[in-house]
């Protein structure tokens, strides 16, 4: 009677080895999936040579009085003094988008489609500053480097998520960080060339059809701010620190009108409420160009 138990017993250790092991593996599968599908930053060069932004006209809308105090990030223009402003009717929404059928790589795809920015306009002094413009993408690098001054910063942009669809942690740790300050410039030299947009955003990919947009004069040029109270991790600030736009007019078809609600991302702003936004036509057009031949890395 005992030569069975005694069996059992010595077959039991084994099972439970066999279990452990089993449980283990199970375990680093577990552990392995999130690390392999997280999202990593991509270099600053990967993000801003393809970041394009469409900018539609909204109705008007009156955000709560703010003031910011901003400092510029961008390396070339950090001897610029700090900038006052108070945030005044919101004028556009730039949007996303690839040009030509130009889709960005993957890795800077996943964070350029929430890269959102909702413009409210902005008055102050004219700085006078004289810079030589080059474009990153490469649809655009044939164009030839131009001079400009900048007058009188006209519109504050900053971050938002539409109908609620907020980006992933990994992408959001970067868009919420991406505050641009618009520049009037000139002289207003047109770029004069066609191009056809695609919107790059899930929320309006199905609103508003891809178009062929006529690109005009140069208006503007964004640069990138850190707002008072926002604290950026060292490696975002090393990608949004290289977010210059340099803003066009454009001629586009007309669209239906689209109606949005707009929340505000970065951590200075969270406490506005949100925004119910209306886009009745795309106007301009905001493509990435390097300042003074200081090119992104990477």
């Amino acid at each position: 009677m005992n030569r069975p138990v005694s069996g059992l017993r010595r077959v039991r250790p084994t099972i439970r080895r066999a279990l452990s092991v089993a449980l283990a593996i199970v375990t680093l599968a577990f552990v392995a999936v999130p690390s392999a599908a997280a999202l990593t930053l991509p270099t600053p060069k990967e993000f801003v040579s393809y970041l394009d932004l469409e900018c539609f006209k909204t109705d008007s809308y009156q955000p709560p009085a703010v003031e910011l105090t901003l400092r510029h990030l961008n390396p070339v223009l950090d001897g610029l003094p700090i900038e006052q402003v108070t945030l005044g009717a919101r004028e556009q929404l730039c949007v996303p988008v690839a040009k030509n059928n130009v889709i960005p790589p993957s890795g800077a795809l996943d964070f350029i489609r929430f890269v959102d920015l909702a413009c409210y306009r902005v008055v102050t002094p004219a700085t006078g500053k004289g810079l030589v413009l080059s474009h990153l993408n490469p649809v655009l690098q044939d164009l030839p480097r131009t001079q400009v001054a900048l007058s009188r910063a006209q519109q504050m942009c900053v971050p938002v998520a539409k109908n609620g669809v907020v980006p992933p942690d990994e992408v959001l740790r970067l868009v919420q960080h991406i505050d641009l300050l618009c520049y009037g410039i000139t002289p207003n030299a047109p770029m004069n060339r066609a191009l056809n947009l695609r919107q790059l955003n899930p929320v309006l990919t199905d609103q508003i059809p891809p178009a062929t947009v006529r690109v005009t004069d140069a208006r503007q040029l964004c640069v990138p701010m850190l707002k008072r109270g926002d604290n950026i991790p060292p490696e975002v600030l090393e990608v949004v620190r290289w977010v210059d736009l340099e803003k066009f007019d454009t001629i586009a078809p007309a669209i239906t009108p689209v109606t949005l609600s707009l929340r505000h991302l970065n951590p200075v702003l969270g406490s506005l409420p949100p925004e119910r936004a209306t886009l009745t036509g795309a106007v301009q057009l905001g493509v990435p160009v390097a300042k003074n031949g200081q090119l992104p890395p990477g």
